[in-house]
């Protein structure tokens, strides 16, 4: 099976730094593989607390996490500090790639970097929606 393979754009819109916990590593000594995802998903909603938004209302609707991915570069390690840097890309109807890089801030050792398929959903009908066209247009058009 081919290894996933994710490319990265030259610029981020946001970042932000966080500790990795002891309670983020592993028996192996380093970060797991779902304390990642979790300071993923920690980075994501900081990324659209940073636009005005939550994610339970995003230029009106909720969203939420269709697909996430993760291709692991190196090992990060408890005590470390890791800067996860964001940008959307690739937008459709109903949502959007969020890209993501993480690197340890002290050395700029990359950790891992994936992709996050983002997805709006109608508040009544609990079925996806399309993005809202002011998102659309302040912050997509900008990625």
């Amino acid at each position: 099976m081919p290894r996933i393979q994710i490319d990265l754009p030259d610029h981020f819109a946001f970042s932000t730094e966080m500790s990795i916990y002891i309670s983020h590593v592993n028996q192996g000594g380093h970060l797991d593989n779902a304390q990642l995802l979790t300071l993923v998903s920690e980075a994501r909603v900081r990324y659209f607390k940073s636009l005005g938004y939550t994610e339970s209302d995003v230029a009106g609707h909720p969203i939420v996490v269709g697909d996430i991915v993760a291709q692991y570069k190196a090992e990060g390690f408890h005590g470390e500090t890791m800067r996860v840097s964001l940008l959307p890309q690739d937008p459709n109807k109903y949502g959007f790639d969020l890209v993501y890089r993480m690197d340890n801030v002290a050395s700029g050792r990359e950790v891992a970097r994936g992709k996050i398929g983002i997805v709006f959903i109608d508040r009544e009908t609990r079925r996806v929606a399309l993005i809202p066209a002011h998102f659309r247009e302040q912050v997509l058009a900008e990625g």
